[in-house]
């Protein structure tokens, strides 16, 4: 069964919020909220709130199990636009556009079909495998071949700029 919420006039821009809706298409609702509370996009908590809405409707007023949905899709469509001018020289004005949109997500409990991408698990090494331990070679090295040992260097200091008075 598919459930659907809603957020009218967010203001953000729709597509801005498109590029966000199309990471979480196709994950349980769970994962989808944690990809989106570490997305770095100010519409990801518009969306976030949005899919939240959507799994409260459904386990509120149908009874499904929260932990078994998923976001079927995230629809975005483009809303009325705020008009403002803004001064600009010799007596012009300049447009300012403020956007903004239409919010809907869809969560079902159905299984996800083949052709949905899936996360895949991380797949841990079974055994630890201990890092090698590199050695200098045992064979001794002849002495003209060593380096001397560089001696530490003092610091360099400039010799203080003479006064006027000393100039003289």
């Amino acid at each position: 069964m598919e459930v659907v919420a809603t957020a009218k006039w967010v203001r953000t821009t729709a597509r801005k919020a498109r590029l966000v809706s199309a990471m979480v298409t196709g994950l349980p609702v769970a994962e989808a909220l944690v990809v989106l509370n570490f997305s770095p996009r100010s519409a990801a908590q518009d969306i976030a709130k949005v899919i939240k809405s959507a799994a409260a409707n459904a386990e509120h007023n149908y009874n499904l199990d929260a932990s078994s949905l998923r976001v079927a899709r995230v629809e975005v469509d483009g809303a009325m636009i705020i008009k403002r001018w803004r001064a600009k020289p010799r007596g012009m004005a300049g447009s300012i556009f403020k956007r903004t949109s239409h919010l809907r997500a869809f969560v079902t409990d159905d299984e996800a079909p083949a052709n949905v991408r899936k996360r895949k698990a991380v797949k841990m090494p079974r055994t630890v495998v201990p890092t090698p331990v590199v050695t200098p070679a045992a064979t001794p090295t002849p002495a003209s071949a060593e380096t001397p040992a560089a001696k530490p260097r003092a610091p360099r200091r400039r010799a203080p700029k003479p006064t006027t008075e000393e100039a003289e």
